[in-house]
């Protein structure tokens, strides 16, 4: 059902006012299921060369099932150039596993060499999911260049380490800046305009409460474990593993559930401050995710997965995908089909530009 409701005029009644356009997801667990089993199957039977037809199978079920303006999303991309760029990546890791196995020179010339290509190959990847994603036929596209990939990756990558992940927040903001910035619909540039403040405050505020779960799960159980193994200290004596045992599995699960808390927290206020502060051209975007639903989804989907043992997966990525595409919505400043077309027009009479041949989905 067509969820758009008709255009209301402005002030002086001259124009329609555009009207909001809410995403959704069509998709469903079931129907999904059987693309996902197919390509777990085929995967394990080769040896995982056949995650790479599987990653573009599962892009294109979730880019066709998602919709606003009554039309879809669409995913391009080839298998080769994936299973290309993984073992691309594969080859990086097992170079610097194999050099962090003998310390010395060896890892720090292979720690120059991923520091000299990361960031080319993580520009080439954002380059190659643009690049093959469309909507109504018109590409999107990324920008930017290898000098900003380089600032981005490497230097705040090196600065957030440098300083004990102190600049983690300006760094995630380097990233969104980099990544929204220069991307393009056709030939209309996205815009990204958060404030690196807004970031720090997320982090701050999760920290806090990562933090407070933490003290508070430390002050439990150490009572708890100081109550049950009095003679822990005691020379000769032996913890006795039922005792233990019970007190181990507590902390574990403490820290999964801090994290089951934590993670929807993050992802909630995170994914709003980044939607909200992203334009296309003169249109916005709007999010609206909440910390509550997302921490359902989060908790019994977890539950599903581990009770099903793992073949509720399907239906978990379908439940978050339906929630997150229904928070979603487009503002446009003017009637969309009217900037589509526009858009169209532009694209058909300069020619889009098109991914380099080197250009790869390093994304594993």
């Amino acid at each position: 059902m067509d969820s758009r409701v008709a255009p209301s005029l402005d002030v002086a009644g001259s124009r329609p006012t555009p009207t909001p356009e809410r995403f959704e997801f069509t998709g469903s667990g079931g129907e999904y299921f059987r693309i996902w089993i197919v390509n777990l199957l085929l995967t394990i039977l080769t040896l995982g060369i056949y995650s790479a037809w599987a990653k573009v199978r599962r892009l294109q079920y979730f880019s066709r099932h998602t919709r606003v303006a009554g039309s879809v999303f669409d995913y391009h991309g080839k298998p080769m150039a994936i299973l290309i760029g993984r073992l691309i990546a594969l080859g990086l890791f097992a170079m610097y596993s194999l050099a962090n196995a003998v310390p010395g020179p060896l890892l720090l010339l292979v720690l120059v060499i991923l520091a000299v290509l990361l960031p080319v190959l993580l520009r080439n990847s954002f380059r190659f999911r643009l690049h093959n994603t469309s909507y109504r036929g018109i590409r999107f596209s990324f920008r930017g260049t290898v000098g900003e990939a380089y600032i981005t990756f490497l230097l705040f990558g090196i600065l957030t380490f440098g300083t004990l992940y102190l600049l983690a927040p300006m760094f995630h903001h380097r990233i969104k800046s980099y990544q929204h910035g220069y991307a393009w619909f056709g030939r209309t540039p996205f815009r990204f305009d958060a404030g690196i403040g807004a970031f720090y405050w997320v982090y701050v505020l999760v920290g806090l409460v990562f933090i407070g779960g933490v003290i508070g799960g430390a002050v439990l159980f150490g009572g708890a474990f100081a109550a049950l193994v009095p003679a822990l200290g005691e020379k000769g004596v032996e913890p006795d593993p039922a005792v233990i045992a019970p007190i181990i599995f507590g902390v574990v699960a403490l820290f999964v559930g801090l994290s089951l808390i934590v993670g929807p927290l993050f992802q909630a206020r995170i994914g709003n401050l980044v939607w909200n502060h992203t334009r296309l051209g003169e249109h916005r975007f709007e999010s609206r995710l909440h910390f509550l639903p997302l921490l359902g989804i989060g908790v019994s989907n977890f539950l599903m997965v581990v009770l099903t043992l793992g073949l509720f997966m399907p239906w978990a990525a379908v439940r978050l995908a339906r929630y997150r595409a229904e928070c979603m919505t487009l503002l446009p400043a003017e009637p969309l089909d009217q900037f589509v077309a526009d858009t169209s027009a532009e694209v058909a009479a300069t020619g889009e530009e098109t991914a380099e041949l080197f250009d790869f989905d390093v994304g594993l």
